[in-house]
């Protein structure tokens, strides 16, 4: 089932240009794939110097996190809790940015362990036919609660 953007902006905390995410492409309990055409965009909040780094493809991953969560709290009557990001681990950009990159960028999630609202998700972010960045995210809830 596909999401288009203000829905998927709708689920997540950030709003106008900084929602990185165009469209949710698939999900399920487990995963999400997502696209965006954003890093072409030059009103993009995380160029410097009207570049856009490879690292910022981990905001985009813990985007689709967000979105993926959100959508299962939905299905569920529920609201996801608010969470910060508490750590990366296996990052590996394969690239040095993401804005030289021809076509849509496509952005995996897929759920390694969730725990009341503690998650961990590897993503991945592909473009032009290669990976581009990938790693480990782990997201605390801001409440401090557990299962």
């Amino acid at each position: 089932m596909s999401v288009e953007r203000d829905e998927l902006c709708a689920l997540i905390p950030h709003a106008g240009s900084m929602c990185l995410l165009d469209r949710v492409e698939q999900w399920d309990d487990e995963s999400i794939v997502c696209s965006s055409l954003s890093h072409h965009r030059a009103d993009n909040p995380l160029r410097v110097d009207g570049s856009l780094a490879a690292v910022h493809g981990v905001e985009y991953g813990a985007q689709a996190m967000a979105v993926h969560g959100g959508l299962l709290a939905r299905r569920a009557g529920a609201q996801l809790p608010a969470g910060y990001l508490a750590a990366l681990r296996d990052v590996r950009l394969h690239a040095g940015h993401l804005d030289v990159v021809d076509g849509p960028l496509q952005v995996v999630a897929v759920r390694l362990m969730a725990e009341g609202g503690n998650l961990m998700y590897r993503i991945e972010v592909s473009g032009a036919g290669r990976v581009l960045v990938a790693a480990r995210v782990t997201v605390a809830d801001m409440s401090g609660r557990t299962a």
